[in-house]
């Protein structure tokens, strides 16, 4: 993985650059930043500098055969951890290490995917993704062992806040004592569902949103797309380039989730003071709860920023409104005067208690159903 292959950043290229170079390497570092912002591209992109002890601004050194075990993200040396369930050939305390070859087909054809798509590829159906003590235990098990090529052994843990409390407290021991040469680079979208103790032995590097020209520009070169349609999806993407390649592939997984949410506020509009359209809420909340419970979570995030567009547009900061919506005869503008200052933090509150109790396990049923009847109060309220 080159550095010059990942969009942006160039600050925090040179940073991780300078401290291999000068031998400044932290044992365990944190890499934050919103999905499709390139945080997984860069740690790759750093181990492949530290291991191949590649020399100045590219991943181009004269250890060639160790580039090239990186290209097939396979050296030896190099150590994945992520999210996995249990499936149908792996019934039972499922590890990262049973899933290598599908994480590594994943990586190849889209780095900068995210979490959804990869649980699109275990197929979680009703479970939720986890690291697990099983891997913090496997953890243990490889960096005991000494690196293949006498260097520096690198440990990648994507998506850390997955991890589980057994297996939190694991690698904490590890942090705390670190074998030599051995590098932690952890990532996670928020930091803050990083547990403190973790983070606090860890050196943060923070992510932004990529700038609309890099992505615009990332389309034209790699998809051959047109200006006006480059600059029109990276605008769509709010500097997330891997929901860019979704929406010019146009398979958005968000397209679905327009559709529900647009027949939901129907129903809620329907059902003031007519108690016969509760009923089609209820019959929204069985569909919904029919989903996967990522799924579930992922629409329901859907839905806070569509009712977010919904309020900047109301208060005139057109500029900042990119969703598009393509349902028939359902208008942004129509419905944003619904949304307002008097119902917005309630409306996002109830929404985030759903995702919380869904991701405890909760009845999606009553959840939902639950939600449904408040938000036909909240959204009347002048």
């Amino acid at each position: 993985m080159l550095f010059s292959e990942i969009l942006g950043h160039e600050h925090l290229k040179n940073h991780l650059q300078e401290s291999a170079i000068k031998g400044r390497i932290p044992h365990a570092q944190l890499f934050i930043g919103p999905e499709g912002t390139g945080t997984l591209a860069m740690a790759i992109a750093y181990a492949q500098y530290i291991i191949c002890q590649n020399k100045g601004n590219e991943n181009e050194g004269e250890n060639s055969a160790c580039n090239l075990k990186f290209n097939h993200l396979s050296h030896p040396d190099l150590h994945f951890i992520y999210p996995t369930v249990s499936t149908e050939d792996v019934k039972t305390k499922p590890k990262s290490i049973d899933f290598i070859q599908d994480w590594r087909q994943f990586l190849t054809e889209n780095i900068y995917g995210g979490l959804f798509d990869w649980y699109k590829v275990l197929g979680v159906q009703n479970k939720q993704g986890e690291i697990r003590v099983d891997d913090a235990q496997e953890i243990l098990k490889t960096l005991a062992l000494k690196s293949f090529e006498g260097g520096f052994k690198i440990m990648i843990i994507w998506m850390a806040d997955k991890m589980n409390t057994a297996a939190s407290n694991k690698l904490l021991k590890l942090l705390e004592e670190p074998t030599d040469k051995t590098v932690f680079i952890l990532i996670s979208e928020n930091e803050e569902d990083i547990i403190q103790t973790i983070r606090s032995r860890c050196q943060v590097l923070h992510f932004n949103a990529l700038p609309e020209v890099e992505i615009a520009n990332a389309l034209i070169i790699n998809k051959k797309i047109n200006d006006k349609l480059a600059k029109k999806i990276a605008h769509q993407a709010q500097g997330n380039y891997n929901k860019a390649l979704h929406i010019l592939s146009e398979d958005n997984d968000e397209l679905p989730f327009e559709k529900w949410f647009v027949d939901w506020v129907r129903a809620a509009f329907r059902a003031k003071g007519n108690a016969a359209a509760i009923q089609d809420l209820i019959s929204w909340s069985d569909q919904i709860a029919t989903l996967g419970r990522e799924a579930q979570k992922k629409f329901l995030n859907f839905c806070i920023e569509m009712f977010r567009q919904a309020l900047l547009l109301n208060y005139q900061a057109e500029k900042l409104v990119y969703i598009e919506p393509t349902v028939e005869k359902f208008k942004l503008e129509n419905f944003a005067p619904f949304v307002n200052g008097n119902n917005i933090n309630e409306i996002f509150t109830e929404l985030s208690d759903a995702i919380y109790h869904i991701e405890r396990n909760g009845n999606a049923k009553i959840i939902l159903t639950d939600l449904s009847i408040k938000l036909t109060r909240l959204i009347h309220r002048k």
